[in-house]
């Protein structure tokens, strides 16, 4: 097995809380990863059985009748969509919206994107023929097909998740032409084939199978063998992930989870997202330590305070937040300061507030019935032994790590194989390959803090809230 890749260019943000990045150089950087993995593995080309895609959720590109990208994609983590997302709401209704597609409508989704563009770039939504995912755009130019899986799908708000296909209800309801949207597939089934032309960019040969695949967190809990229930995952990355596969679609009445399909046949997940989990220690990092300072350098003055930093809180809203309050206009806080504090207090705080929120996906699941037996932690927060520690001590769970962390490659990997025909199936496949490493248990002592520290942290978002809406 061989990995490699290849750096696209950061988002740009033409104004506040917008978020938006150029379709050409994910292609770009797509061609240089996948030639370079070819070379590392040493693998004869002719050899590749197929090609498995993953990549960021919600995003929407563009493209007119001749595959054009006709502007920038708007991303997921793009908030300017507040007003569309009340009009979707009051159009359907809250209840019919949830009815249609098991979520409510958020800034982060595709179908919000869309009606912004109609609204306030007429002239180009008129040209527009195609709508497509960031990694569905990969596709495209690898193939020439337009195509999607269920699991990406469903973070657009327009795919009937219960029954895995297209909701012409809501998209007659909305306006919107479902001609416009590409063709949907279950996550191993083959779409699409390599053309001649990306074979030679890339040195895959002409005609390999190329599956549906899924969105980087579907693909991920893949990846890390979450795909029954029982099994969660906690990704933190720049956004923070808690997934949980279920066995039937396990809606929220409250809308604060995302109900989606997973990238498995007749299964689903349940997906808590913290908007700024890895950026929030990005951030501290780059504003208030000096150039070139390091992660583990940060983590290690945070080692030197107490569990409960002495009082200090941090929520981590830099971003806005989806789970559980739904709100894209809430902002940061860092409460209890004090003289006495230092550096290392607010960087334990700020790592202590991540997993605060993702408890609140826990607390959820809870009171859905979801069952949580094993939880796997993949991303930036597993590589810190501190991270583990906090993690485990604040969910109350013993936290594990897998031996090979690929993300969400290695589930695409997977789904690849499956739908080739490697392995019979994807549970088959995980069993046989993806294997826990190490196992961070909770400090009795500490998880006692994090519970008086967590209702602290749950009284913070009220507080806050009262501040922004006057």
């Amino acid at each position: 097995m061989a990995s490699r890749t290849s750096e696209h260019a950061a988002f740009t943000s033409p104004e506040t809380a917008w978020a938006e990045q150029e379709p050409a150089d994910w292609w770009r950087a797509s061609q240089a990863a996948i030639r370079d993995v070819i070379q590392a593995s040493g693998v004869d080309p002719k050899q590749i059985r197929g090609v498995g895609l993953t990549g960021q959720m919600h995003g929407a590109v563009l493209l007119d009748d001749a595959g054009n990208v006709l502007r920038p994609a708007i991303i997921w983590c793009d908030q300017r969509t507040d007003e569309q997302c009340q009009w979707i709401t009051e159009r359907v209704g809250a209840k019919r919206l949830l009815e249609l597609t098991c979520n409510p409508a958020l800034t982060n989704f595709t179908l919000t994107k869309l009606l912004w563009v109609r609204q306030h770039e007429p002239e180009i939504w008129k040209k527009v023929r195609h709508v497509l995912l960031p990694k569905d755009y990969v596709r495209f130019r690898l193939s020439g097909e337009y195509a999607i899986d269920v699991a990406d799908a469903s973070g657009t708000l327009m795919l009937d998740v219960t029954n895995r296909r297209w909701s012409e209800e809501l998209l007659g309801l909305v306006d919107v032409d479902k001609a416009l949207l590409p063709a949907v597939f279950e996550s191993p089934e083959v779409c699409a084939k390599v053309s001649a032309e990306a074979a030679g960019i890339t040195g895959i040969p002409a005609g390999t199978p190329i599956v549906a695949g899924a969105g980087d967190q579907a693909a991920g809990a893949v990846g890390m063998g979450i795909t029954r229930p029982g099994a969660v995952s906690v990704t933190l990355g720049t956004s923070g992930v808690v997934f949980a596969a279920t066995e039937l679609p396990s809606l929220d009445p409250g809308g604060r989870l995302h109900t989606f399909c997973h990238a498995i046949p007749n299964r689903w997940h349940v997906m808590g997202v913290t908007q700024a989990a890895g950026l929030s220690l990005r951030w501290i990092r780059d504003q208030f330590c000096q150039p070139g300072y390091t992660y583990p350098e940060l983590t290690k003055e945070a080692a030197s305070v107490p569990p409960g930093c002495d009082g200090v809180l941090w929520a981590p809203y830099l971003m806005g937040e989806r789970t559980p309050h739904l709100d894209s206009s809430v902002r940061a806080a860092l409460t209890g300061l004090a003289a006495s504090h230092t550096r290392g207090h607010v960087a334990r705080a700020v790592m202590e507030g991540v997993a605060f929120s993702q408890r609140d996906s826990f607390t959820i699941f809870g009171e859905l019935g979801v069952p949580v037996n094993k939880v796997r932690v993949s991303g930036g927060g597993a590589t810190s032994p501190l991270w583990k520690q906090i993690q485990a001590d604040v969910y109350g769970h013993a936290v594990e790590t897998i031996a090979a962390d690929e993300g969400g490659a290695y589930g695409a990997a997977i789904l690849a194989g499956v739908g080739t025909g490697v392995w019979p199936s994807v549970d088959e496949a995980c069993d046989k390959y993806i294997r826990g490493a190490e196992v961070t248990a909770p400090i009795a002592a500490n998880k006692a803090v994090m519970d008086k520290q967590y209702q602290r942290y749950s009284r913070i978002y009220p507080a806050l809230k009262a501040i922004y809406q006057s």
